[in-house]
């Protein structure tokens, strides 16, 4: 190697991203995806024992497609060659064709081929792959995080063998973040930091499985943060908080008043008083309110303060949106009376919206579990060979067409989110589905 190279790669290896830098260089550092990769599954002793075939490593991003290939490469005695399907053309297939040919001819050496982001290669170019894979000129590495059975040609499926990675748990996460912060030669152990346990199940927690999100921020946490009088970088709570979340974005206008006068009407429609909501309907009228975000208020509280204790306030709601429309001022006056005259006598439940509230934080602050593989589509080919819709029951063959199965993710089976309320029609609700269950078939 000469000196420029190695200067190079010394200096890609200090400056690269730190979730670059952690890539696993053999089996044995590898984290998660014990479902394929333990010591007794086939992908692991094909590694060891360098007699991979074709295989197509699918799965969501930061799960370790990538770095599964560079072990590979890593540990093979074949010839390793990567390109990007976003950027690659025929000719760089061509290219790769010709070398393995004359590297089988001359050494009788193999050629291993790592396509990432496969799915994004067309008909035409997968079709030119398959007969170097069939006679073994190329041993394909394809990864994607789309469903190879509707993006990967059917004939190069045949000819590999599917592997499904999965989010990392919140524990392999942990490991990762912990090995980055402390790893003197490729992670960040000459910075000397230290993670608050709280902030280090935080970043587990909202990395949601993906390795490279919770290494990013592990790095700007580090990288960012000034060290304290005793020598040491500290990551707490609120430091990792910043560098995963998203920042929120506030929207705001002049005028005061415009913000308290949509308030006293929202709450008064809330406090189900019919009077003070078309009183304060009047004053935003008569200051010129624009009728379509009063009908737009007006429909979001149908749905948030109402809900199912009566479903057709969001009926009356949205029809009065719509009538608003085509009919303009000054008639619209009554249009938009009598729906918030509607929604303001209704009976209240904000059930559904607080349903989907805790929803959407538990999806946001916890881990996102696996759908069931029962649930999963199985309407294309190849979806049983992921065990995929198996064991199904479907709810009509059944009584009262209900039946008793999981529908929630093992990490979140007995989670309840929606709690109906005995208001209104949500009380018919709540009998009903009382009855499915205590009727049910077992």
């Amino acid at each position: 190697m000469d000196l420029f190279k190695y200067m190079r790669e010394q200096k890609i290896k200090t400056e690269s991203p730190l979730a670059a830098r952690m890539r696993p260089t053999n089996l044995d550092e590898v984290v998660g995806q014990e479902h394929i990769i333990g010591k007794d599954k086939l992908l692991y002793r094909a590694i060891k024992a360098d007699k991979l075939n074709s295989v197509i490593f699918y799965g969501p991003p930061g799960t370790g497609k990538t770095t599964l290939a560079r072990v590979i490469a890593s540990t093979t005695s074949a010839t390793f060659k990567q390109i990007n399907a976003t950027s690659a053309g025929k000719k760089d297939m061509e290219l790769v064709v010709k070398d393995a040919k004359e590297n089988m001819g001359m050494y009788g050496k193999k050629t291993i081929l790592f396509i990432d982001e496969i799915h994004r290669f067309n008909k035409g170019q997968q079709d030119y792959l398959l007969p170097f894979v069939e006679d073994g000129t190329l041993i394909l590495i394809g990864a994607t995080t789309e469903n190879p059975y509707f993006e990967v040609n059917g004939a190069l499926l045949s000819r590999s063998i599917i592997f499904e990675l999965h989010p990392l748990s919140k524990d392999d996460i942990k490991k990762l973040i912990l090995r980055a912060i402390n790893d003197s030669e490729k992670g960040m152990g000459a910075y000397k930091a230290r993670i608050a346990e709280d902030a280090l199940d935080f970043l587990a927690d909202l990395a949601n499985g993906d390795a490279r999100t919770a290494l990013n921020a592990i790095e700007l946490g580090i990288l960012t943060t000034e060290r304290s009088d005793d020598g040491f970088i500290h990551i707490t709570l609120d430091v990792a908080s910043e560098c995963i979340q998203k920042r929120v974005i506030r929207y705001d206008k002049t005028g005061d008043n415009h913000y308290d006068t949509i308030s006293a009407f929202i709450k008064s429609m809330r406090g189900s008083d019919p009077d003070a909501t078309i009183y304060y309907l009047a004053r935003m009228l008569y200051a010129g309110e624009d009728i379509k975000f009063i009908a737009r208020r007006i429909m979001i509280h149908a749905a948030e303060d109402v809900g199912n204790a009566d479903p057709n306030a969001l009926v009356v709601a949205t029809s009065a949106a719509q009538a608003v429309e085509r009919i303009g001022l000054p008639e619209a006056r009554i249009i938009l009376a009598q729906a918030a005259a509607y929604v303001a006598c209704a009976p209240k439940s904000n059930a559904a919206c607080l349903a989907i509230d805790e929803a959407l934080r538990v999806v946001k602050e916890e881990v996102t579990g696996k759908i069931p593989s029962h649930l999963m589509d199985a309407h294309y080919k190849g979806a049983h060979k992921l065990g995929h819709g198996i064991g199904y029951k479907y709810a009509h063959d059944y009584k009262n067409h209900y039946v008793k199965q999981q529908y929630l993710p093992d990490e979140l089976k007995n989670r309840t989110f929606y709690n109906l309320t005995n208001q209104g029609y949500e009380k018919k609700m709540k009998e009903h589905l009382q009855r499915l269950i205590e009727e049910a078939e077992e």
